[in-house]
């Protein structure tokens, strides 16, 4: 059984704005970041390489149990 879930948000409205984006990928980026923060309002963000997309970063943006996706995209201003 799948340890994440997703918030109504992102399945209703970041998926279909972004019809790209893979829940696997998300997944890649929350268990193996390149870096990680906490966000205002009791969220958290990750940011991860996607090798299928170019090396692309991909940042995931959780609620504050770190488990559950509220939103996706790929973040150009993203520095290491």
């Amino acid at each position: 059984m799948n340890k994440y879930s997703f918030t109504a948000y992102f399945e209703n409205e970041v998926l279909r704005k972004r019809p790209y984006l893979r829940k696997e990928w998300c997944f890649r980026v929350l268990e193996n970041p390149l870096r990680s923060e906490p966000q205002e309002q009791n969220r958290y963000r990750f940011w991860g390489f996607i090798d299928e997309m170019d090396g692309r970063i991909l940042r995931v943006v959780t609620l504050a149990n770190k488990v559950t996706i509220h939103n996706a995209f790929f973040d150009r201003s993203f520095k290491l």
